[in-house]
């Protein structure tokens, strides 16, 4: 069943200002995630997406700004403080361990325990009940060493994973990005069911056929600014291309001085 998305995000950034030193990263940023819907966050490299997601994730802290989870302002100091929330981040290196099976990867650091062992039995339902809910049918077995399967596979346990602890707000870092055509269909159709599972779903992602395939809204940064936020269905693929070189594209994106973008 397909989830309605909610009127009200449940991630607003407002004013996110990031600096590394006497270097801006971020300027005024305002970014909104909703329940329910794939939000693309696209840009060119060095346009702020790595420094705005790990924002959201805990990772640094902001400089100036707010942060609302669910219309409440929050103070995000780590990536446990955003685990607490529900916000997960998938990264591109997937975080897992070649060496153990996918229950194992799936509860590393979380482990369930029945007294002073490990509860394999708990954790491998659990397990099995989330790829089961995420309609994953190309694992042949939740006790298979990670370092048997294919990209596409590592990629599907990361993110069951990252769902596993009944998060809202799922960040997937350039999912695709090393995959096949047929792996890269499988996985977007796995990030098309998180939004339709109720999930608010942030993709990064610099190929465009995968951004309009999945997404509801799209996202795009030039030069640590939010050029615009838009509905994917109001856009076009130049468009798009134009916001993240450009900045602007026709009435849209950011304001212009002298024929230069600010």
């Amino acid at each position: 069943m397909t989830a309605t998305p909610t009127a009200t995000p449940i991630v607003q950034l407002r004013g996110i200002d990031k600096s590394f030193g006497p270097v801006q990263v971020l300027h005024d940023v305002s970014f909104d995630i909703r329940l329910g819907e794939v939000t693309a966050l696209v840009g060119d490299n060095g346009a702020g997406k790595s420094t705005l997601v790990k924002c959201i994730g805990g990772i640094h802290p902001i400089d100036g700004g707010e942060y609302l989870f669910e219309n409440e302002p929050v103070h995000v100091h780590s990536p446990r403080d955003a685990a607490a929330l529900g916000v997960e981040i998938v990264y591109q290196d997937l975080a897992l361990c070649d060496n153990l099976d996918i229950v194992q990867n799936m509860f590393l650091g979380r482990e369930k325990r029945r007294g002073l062992v490990l509860d394999d039995a708990t954790m491998e339902e659990l397990a099995a009940k989330t790829l089961d809910g995420l309609s994953v049918r190309t694992v042949k077995s939740i006790r298979q060493q990670v370092s048997s399967l294919s990209g596409g596979q590592r990629q599907t346990v990361a993110i069951a994973k990252a769902v596993l602890w009944n998060s809202k707000v799922v960040i997937l870092d350039e999912p695709t990005a090393a995959l096949g055509v047929a792996q890269t269909a499988h996985v977007l159709e796995l990030v098309r069911r998180l939004a339709d599972n109720g999930i608010a779903v942030v993709l990064i992602s610099h190929n465009m056929n995968d951004v309009f395939a999945v997404s509801d809204r799209i996202a795009a940064l030039y030069l640590g600014r939010m050029a615009a936020q838009v509905k994917a269905s109001d856009v076009t693929y130049s468009q798009v291309i134009e916001l993240i070189t450009a900045g602007r594209s026709g009435d849209l994106g950011l304001a212009t001085a002298n024929g230069v973008t600010l």
